[in-house]
């Protein structure tokens, strides 16, 4: 009996050396988590024992649980390799597979189809909802549909400016352009003592094409009076102008504008350079803008909302366009929600998808499968996959890798306690040999 209680007490103890070595072992992977072993002595009856006498046949190893705790986070340059904070796992699964696995290694990378995949052999594709319009910035997320998350690695397409919106302090000391004799000067482009004040900007045809628009102000003989002239750049005639300019703008004597802010602007784009058949604006002025493919009817609505008359200096407060030229791509952002945009060159950022984590009712319970990896499990329960920061999933961090949960001095401490128990049962068995060899020099 007393060799099988040494026996049993080795076995636990170089179990408890595997777990605490593979747990050393595993203290640069990422998303590891640490296991502990847990023990029961073992304790047998017989019919009628009396249990006040009756001595324990040794120890066995009950289990070896992971212990499922946060661990730290570590910044990366690469903006796929994605962590966890709190609760949750990524869902992973292979291509024509609907068996999922689960995983807190966020190391990513983009196949040869674009498809988010982890770095496994086969590697495995990271799983997500879907935005409603791929299109729209704020696009919600079709929660109820999860697919695999593909990046679309073609360019943005662009979409022609519909609106000019500007902001302009005017100077309330500007006098109207006069010659010597003090008749006032023709507006020209191409005579600057003919205006007041100008300022440009970058506007978009259905092509990407960027197109330079000016706006030359003009000071009006009466103290609030103004006229804005708008041309774009690349006219094949210096003297075309669009529809409805110049524009007459009217300010109060508190130097605010008392004019309509805001007018249509009708460019004829057979008159301008490069002739490429594109066109600028939307198919209907009562509608949002349309997508990029469709034709604009070559109207810009110019907005002066907020333009004033203060002061002895010109200004421009804000000056912007809604238009935009052909993107490719530059890199792929994810926020604490877990939303993956993909960014342009043209400054758009479009939603990919959103993360789907997963949560268990007992983590413990799952399966460990290799790579850092786990299945579901009886034991486990299912699980309850979801956006993250919603019910007990934890939130993302882009950027960044959750180092292995392992406390490398408490490991070393523990190969100590567990070499030492090793010892410990050897000397068991080596006093239970000694009594039987005295029992047997007995004569």
């Amino acid at each position: 009996m007393a060799f099988n209680i040494g026996l049993s007490g080795l076995t636990a103890a170089a179990a408890d050396l595997k777990i605490t070595g593979n747990n050393i072992a595993n203290v640069a992977t990422t998303g590891f988590k640490q296991s502990r072993a847990e023990f029961g002595d073992i304790f047998t009856r017989s019919y009628g024992t009396i249990s006040k006498t009756n001595i324990g046949a040794g120890v066995r190893l009950i289990a070896s649980t992971q212990q499922f705790t946060q661990g730290t986070l570590e910044f990366t340059d690469n903006s796929l390799d994605l962590s966890i904070t709190g609760r949750g796992f990524f869902v992973l699964n292979s291509a024509g597979n609907d068996d999922n696995t689960y995983t807190r290694a966020g190391a990513f990378q983009v196949d040869n189809e674009g498809y988010i995949v982890n770095n496994g052999s086969p590697p495995l594709r990271l799983q997500g909802f879907p935005p409603t319009d791929p299109t729209d910035p704020n696009s919600p997320f079709r929660t109820g549909l999860r697919s695999d998350m593909q990046i679309n690695l073609g360019d943005s397409p662009p979409n022609a400016t519909a609106g000019i919106a500007a902001q302009i302090n005017l100077r309330s000391d500007a006098k109207q352009p006069v010659d010597a004799n003090g008749d006032p000067i023709p507006f020209a482009t191409d005579n600057p003592d003919s205006y007041s004040f100008s300022t440009s900007t970058t506007v978009y045809d259905s092509l990407g094409t960027p197109r330079a628009v000016t706006m030359y102000f003009v000071k009006g003989e009466d103290p609030g009076a103004w006229e804005v002239h708008a041309q774009m750049d690349g006219a094949i005639d210096p003297d075309v102008f669009p529809d409805g300019s110049p524009i007459a703008l009217e300010f109060d004597t508190n130097g605010l504008l008392v004019s309509e802010p805001a007018t249509a602007l009708t460019f004829d784009m057979e008159n301008y350079n490069p002739l490429n058949g594109a066109t600028v604006g939307k198919d209907d002025p009562t509608t949002p803008i349309p997508p990029p493919t469709t034709a604009g009817d070559n109207i810009i609505t110019l907005d002066l909302t907020g333009t004033t008359q203060y002061g002895q200096r010109y200004a421009v407060t804000s000056l912007e366009q809604d238009g935009y030229t052909t993107g490719r791509i530059t890199g792929v952002d994810a926020d604490e929600e877990g939303v993956l945009f993909i960014r342009y060159s043209n400054g758009r950022a479009l939603p990919l998808g959103q993360v789907a984590l997963a949560d268990f009712d007992n983590p413990q319970g799952l399966q460990q499968i290799g790579d850092n990896s786990w299945a579901e499990t009886t034991a486990s329960g299912g699980p309850v996959i979801f956006s993250p920061g919603t019910g007990s999933l934890g939130t993302i961090q882009g950027g960044a890798l959750e180092t292995a949960n392992v406390d490398l001095a408490t490991e070393l401490v523990n190969l100590i306690t567990a070499q030492r128990n090793y010892q410990a049962n050897s000397q068991t068995i080596s006093a239970a040999n000694q009594v039987t060899q005295t029992i047997l020099n007995i004569r």
